[in-house]
């Protein structure tokens, strides 16, 4: 058997080109790295598990306001809930405590994972290092095919959750020798408290922050955010906003907006985006978000198609046939984008990273391995074209 025939066995048999992971303790770090986690349901029959009182913390005091009445307004997303006394923002996280904004997802992870980075997916990222993967319950949006909507689409409190404040978060990591941590799995802006923390105080240990995100989430609180987090997987889930209002429960504009932002904020990003058999899977409509990002974030931000895997609830649709994610990257190249991947599928062509200039490959993989690295100080060692992105 061929290496690369083993590789892929191993790959697949693994179970990385699903998303999910059990909800562990960090004595499990090591062995988590040896074998991919899966999905793990909400437990059958759990009654809540808050957080211990003292990590009942208050909502960042610059996105949230004290209303009339006792109400509160949060400011972190787009949807700016205004909630009464005893009331939760949509997300589940977020509550009015007798006029104050408390946040329920804090030092309470669901999900602490040992991953490779290329599962978020961030091609552009010191590639072949691994991230302690972090996540906690809540979600700001209701998407019908949820990968992971056992933790997402449940609030903090009735999940299975970690004890982990903050410091042992990053020392543990420091300890494994991981690059960086990263914020997946369920969506980081419900939990935006505990992420800023963590990522300002692995920042100051040394370590690097990567967040993967649908990016529903106002800019000022954005733009904080990306001080201390050095790299983006954004979701851009379609390029229709009755796609957006249908199939996600949410708004197209403001991701838009968001992804505008961190090209201003000089933040390093890839654009992720799940290609839904008849949802999200029309031609003009890949074109013109290909066009879209090509003309306003630039040709050179990465763009991965992913297959969609039947889940939650559109669990009668087919996985997307790979075909039509070839037809999805060629559209993207078309439109002038230079770096264009396929994931969720291998082996395939559409994985590896080629030299726009040469059309050699440069880093070849096989789903979220790297087989193969042959850039010198971000460069090409054949025609010395020079790849964006942060390779050291």
């Amino acid at each position: 058997m061929s290496d690369e025939a083993r590789s892929r066995r191993s790959f697949l048999r693994s179970g990385a080109c699903a998303l999910g992971a059990l909800p562990l303790g960090l004595g499990a770090l090591d062995a988590l790295a040896a074998d991919p986690p899966r999905r793990a349901p909400a437990p059958a029959g759990a009654g809540p598990n808050p957080a211990p009182a003292g990590r009942l913390l208050e909502v960042d005091p610059r996105f949230w306001k004290a209303l009339p009445e006792g109400k509160t307004q949060c400011l972190i997303c787009p949807l700016d809930c205004v909630l009464a006394p005893g009331q939760t923002c949509f997300c589940r996280t977020r509550q009015n405590h007798d006029g104050r904004m408390l946040v329920h997802s804090y030092g309470n992870p669901c999900i602490v994972s040992v991953d490779p980075v290329e599962k978020l997916p961030l091609a552009h990222f010191l590639p072949a290092t691994q991230t302690l993967s972090i996540a906690a319950g809540g979600c700001n949006l209701r998407c019908l095919y949820c990968q992971n909507w056992a933790s997402a689409q449940a609030k903090p409190d009735d999940l299975k959750n970690l004890d982990l404040p903050v410091a042992e978060a990053v020392e543990a990591a420091a300890k494994r020798g991981v690059a960086a941590l990263a914020y997946t799995y369920t969506e980081p802006v419900a939990f935006y408290e505990y992420m800023r923390d963590l990522s300002e105080a692995a920042k100051a240990r040394g370590l690097r922050n990567l967040c993967a995100s649908a990016l529903f989430i106002n800019p000022p609180a954005l733009r904080a955010l990306a001080r201390t987090v050095d790299a983006f997987a954004v979701a851009l889930k379609g390029f229709d906003e009755k796609f957006y209002d249908r199939v996600l429960g949410s708004r197209l504009a403001p991701v838009l907006t968001a992804l505008e932002t961190l090209r201003a904020e000089k933040t390093w990003f890839e654009i992720v985006n799940l290609v839904v058999p008849t949802m999200n899977d029309d031609p003009d409509q890949v074109r013109a978000m290909a066009r879209w990002i090509a003309r306003t974030l630039g040709p050179d931000v990465p763009l991965h198609f992913g297959r969609f895997v039947p889940e939650y609830k559109l669990k009668e649709l087919p996985r997307t046939p790979v075909e039509t994610l070839e037809r999805c990257r060629a559209i993207a190249l078309e439109e002038g984008l230079r770096f264009v991947y396929i994931f969720n599928v291998a082996p395939h062509d559409g994985n590896h990273t080629w030299c726009p200039k040469c059309k050699g490959a440069l880093i070849r993989r096989l789903g979220f391995k790297v087989t193969e690295n042959r850039l010198v100080k971000g460069a090409c060692p054949t025609c010395g074209e020079k790849i964006p992105g942060i390779w050291t």
